[in-house]
């Protein structure tokens, strides 16, 4: 009796998906999105970027060889209305003629929970570049793997409204988020 349920046993076993490493090298831009809030005189403003470039090389086994980059357009903003989405290329703002790209680089990543990591890296803005830590939710989703990360910017550190805009009419932290979706390799 023992043997046939050791052999019943290990058939069940043997049959069960087996735990393995699981890897993201493309980012499906389409479906990708960075978006920001902030407060502007007392009131919740919302904005995306259009358009931006991702790489990723991210291998759940394998943390120490991940990385990932993001370039964006900061020309392609919409911040609600033509009036803020001119303003914001000036030089007070972005200066996007000088400085046309925002770029993310990875350095580590490190999981800190069940799917969650805290991605550390340099942000360049505006020819400045500051250390952040990113955290990172992967949330796995039928052979996709969505990204959900949030970053609070803190404009002046990287030089953001200058001029007329230094006072607090525009809160002086911008929450950045983004959704990065990749397909699972």
């Amino acid at each position: 009796m023992s043997i046939r349920l050791s052999l019943a046993a290990a058939c069940c076993l043997s049959v069960m998906p087996l735990a393995h490493a699981v890897e993201y090298t493309r980012v499906n831009t389409t479906a990708s999105q960075i978006s920001f809030t902030f407060n502007q005189m007392g009131s919740r403003m919302y904005g995306t970027f259009g358009k931006f470039e991702a790489t990723l090389a991210f291998d759940s086994e394998n943390l120490a060889a991940a990385r990932t980059t993001l370039h964006i357009d900061l020309a392609s903003i919409d911040a609600g209305s033509e009036d803020a989405n001119t303003e914001l290329v000036k030089p007070a703002w972005f200066d996007t003629a000088k400085y046309p790209l925002a770029v993310f680089e990875s350095s580590a990543f490190t999981q800190v929970g069940d799917n969650r990591y805290l991605i550390a890296g340099k942000l360049t803005l505006k020819g400045i570049t500051r250390d952040v830590q990113v955290p990172v939710e992967l949330k796995p989703d039928s052979q996709i793997g969505i990204f959900d990360g949030e970053l609070v910017l803190r404009r002046d550190e990287f030089g953001l409204g200058a001029g007329e805009w230094a006072d607090t009419v525009v809160s002086k932290d911008i929450d950045i988020k983004f959704k990065v979706v990749a397909p699972q390799q």
